[in-house]
């Protein structure tokens, strides 16, 4: 397990990366990469949608493109605050505080679920893939992106000593796990590598 997939030290270390984010962020997931994201999540203008990992709001900027009915879910205040400054508390989209592992929703609550940049800093990501599954009704979409696992060996041992890098294998044992049986893949970057960043989308079981 990497040093960052530890909760307090994630929320430590947000709290300092909150500061600069928004400058740092375009250079690894930039508005391309989510736009070609959000139109694999294809959804319809009345979809209630969660952002989980919404931090800064990033994601959730792009959702309110395709729907009115966003709600982000963040572990880091610090993080939060900044889209607290964008979007208001309660204003344009309802932001809950809580953990991707023990979602603070009912079962069916959402048409929806989004996560991006966050994945890699779970403990236990079966877990809250399994969540995702329970709070999206069957047949809705969950859209998960996360950091592609290096090639390179000497990158390997150091992505595995930071927090969770994984490749479509390990994707596919991670939403089978979790209770998925509809799993696709996308390779996703800027033009630098552009396979940094592995999306994937899956699809609730319908009952």
């Amino acid at each position: 397990m990497g040093i960052l997939e530890d909760k307090s030290r994630a929320r430590l270390f947000y709290k300092y990366l909150s500061t600069v984010y928004d400058r740092v962020n375009p250079f690894i997931w930039n508005e391309e990469m989510r736009a070609e994201a959000l139109e694999l999540l294809d959804l319809d203008p009345d979809d209630r949608v969660l952002d989980v990992g919404s931090g800064t709001g990033f994601g959730t900027e792009g959702l309110l493109q395709y729907t009115d009915d966003v709600h982000g879910l963040d572990q880091s205040i610090h993080q939060m605050e900044k889209a607290f400054a964008k979007f208001g508390r309660t204003d344009e989209v309802n932001f809950y505080r809580g953990d991707a592992e023990r979602l603070p929703f009912a079962d069916d609550s959402f048409d929806a679920l989004w996560s991006s940049g966050s994945i890699e800093y779970w403990p236990n990501p079966v877990d809250a893939l399994a969540e995702f599954r329970r709070i999206v009704k069957p047949g809705g979409p969950v859209l998960v992106v996360g950091p592609n696992y290096p090639s390179s060996t000497v990158f390997q041992r150091l992505a595995d000593a930071i927090m969770l890098f994984y490749d479509e294998e390990e994707a596919d044992r991670m939403f089978a796990e979790a209770g998925f049986n509809d799993v696709e893949h996308v390779m996703m970057g800027p033009t630098y590598n552009p396979e940094i960043a592995i999306t994937t989308l899956a699809q609730v079981p319908e009952s």
